[in-house]
C-alpha cells in the first residue's frame, strides 16, 4: 500500500504560480509511476502530468510549457510546479501512484493509489 498526501494548493490570481507537493509513505518502492490529475466541478478527472522511475515526464497539452513535474526520491515527494496559471486551471488536484510502468500520461483508472486532493483556485 502507498499513502499519498497532497499540499500546496490555494487561491491565486491569473498569471501566478503554485507548487503542489505529494508526500508518499508506506510501500513507496512499488510506485513506478506517479502522476497529477485534476477534476473541476461537473467535469471528469483528467491527467495533468506524470513521471516514471526512469525519469520520463509527460504532460497534458493544456499545461505543457507552464508546468513541471518532479520527484525527490530521498524525500518520497512528488511536486508539480505550475506557472502562468489560468482560471481554467481551477480544480481539485490529486496525486496518484501505481506499480505499473507507463511511458505516457496514463488515464485515471490506470492508477491504484490516490491522495485526497488539494484545491487550486485561479481568479481572473
Amino acid at each position: 500500500q502507498v499513502q499519498l498526501v497532497e499540499s500546496g494548493g490555494g487561491s491565486v490570481q491569473a498569471g501566478g504560480s503554485l507548487r503542489l507537493s505529494c508526500a508518499a509513505s508506506g510501500s513507496t518502492y512499488i510506485a513506478s509511476c506517479l502522476g497529477w490529475f485534476r477534476q473541476a466541478p461537473g467535469k471528469e478527472r483528467e491527467g495533468v502530468a506524470a513521471t516514471n522511475s526512469f525519469g520520463g515526464t509527460y504532460y497534458a497539452d493544456s499545461v505543457k510549457g507552464r508546468s513541471t513535474i518532479s520527484r525527490d526520491n530521498a524525500k518520497n515527494t512528488l511536486y508539480l510546479q505550475m506557472n502562468s496559471l489560468k482560471p481554467e486551471d481551477t480544480a481539485m488536484y490529486y496525486c496518484a501512484a501505481d506499480r505499473r510502468w507507463y511511458w505516457r500520461l496514463a488515464a485515471p483508472h490506470e492508477y491504484n493509489y490516490w491522495g485526497q486532493g488539494t484545491q487550486v483556485t485561479v481568479s481572473s
